[in-house]
């Protein structure tokens, strides 16, 4: 779409929904610069069309009602991924927690102080 003013085009982009892409052909790169920063898209070309789509190494997706998140290779996989924190304990150890609960004493600190260890050190866990 042709515009009058490089303002206009902003302001008209703006005034939507987010595109999934925007193309800007232009021979200046502060106006390049300028329509990038001052806009948001799922994705964007300057005086170039669909190459995002077709190269896998670059994200591809939506913001808002464009769609959501970033396809292609890998990032379809993180994206349909939920990387998940799981951690697994034995309650055999379960009196040495005692130090974790309130009240804090002073034995509690104690130990706590002596524990404490600020950086991980080569040999300090057995698998290392």
């Amino acid at each position: 779409m042709a515009v009058e003013s490089i303002d206009a085009m902003i302001e008209h982009v703006n005034a939507h929904d987010k595109p999934l892409a925007l193309y800007v052909f232009t021979n200046n790169d502060a106006v390049a610069e300028r329509v990038l920063s001052s806009t948001s898209s799922g994705g964007a070309l300057v005086n170039d069309v669909l190459m995002h789509c077709v190269v896998e190494g670059l994200p591809f997706g939506g913001i808002g009602e464009s769609g959501q998140g970033a396809y292609h290779g890998k990032f379809s996989f993180d994206m349909f991924s939920h990387k998940k924190a799981v951690m697994k304990k034995k309650l055999g150890m379960e009196g040495a927690n005692d130090l974790r609960y309130p009240p804090l004493t002073d034995k509690k600190l104690w130990w706590l102080k002596t524990l404490a260890v600020s950086e991980p050190k080569k040999g300090w866990f057995p698998f290392w």
